[in-house]
């Protein structure tokens, strides 16, 4: 068994390559992937402004990062708020596959892990708080009188 050399090994001879990926690479990658899952949105933050660099002293938020150099591999975790009715195992499962899937496709890095945060409920419409309050109060929401005290 030779040892042979290939093309790059002469022409390159002296060169070191290296490669870092920051991460808000990560976080973008991650995100884009959220936005085509539907039934999540991400916890906290106004993604909008992080995404168009409105605020580019903040990372993107519900999404984070942690990268092993040593085993060239990356750790994910993101917390989601799941619309109500949507089973959770599948929903988890899906977001792991498609996360871990794009990110090694993108980087060429190993996924260590995708662990998924499930934080709140998304109701399927708002909860009209007023509309509670008047169910319990024995006044005529209808009706009401106007007084100067204040």
């Amino acid at each position: 068994m030779g040892t042979e050399k290939s093309k790059a090994d002469f022409e390159y001879a002296d060169t070191v390559f290296a490669r870092d990926i920051d991460s808000r690479v990560f976080q973008a990658i991650t995100y884009k992937c959220l936005c085509a899952i539907e039934g999540i949105e991400l916890v906290g933050g106004n993604i909008l402004d992080n995404l168009l660099g409105r605020d580019t002293s903040e990372k993107i938020k519900g999404i984070y990062i942690d990268q092993d150099q040593k085993n060239h591999s990356v750790n994910i975790k993101v917390e989601l708020n799941i619309a109500y009715g949507v089973a959770i195992p599948e929903k988890s499962e899906e977001i792991q596959s498609k996360v871990a899937k794009e990110v090694c496709r993108l980087t060429g890095l190993h996924v260590a892990s995708v662990h998924v945060v499930f934080k709140n409920l998304i109701s399927q419409r708002p909860i009209d708080l007023t509309a509670e309050v008047e169910k319990d109060s024995d006044e005529d929401p209808a009706v009401l009188e106007y007084t100067d005290d204040f």
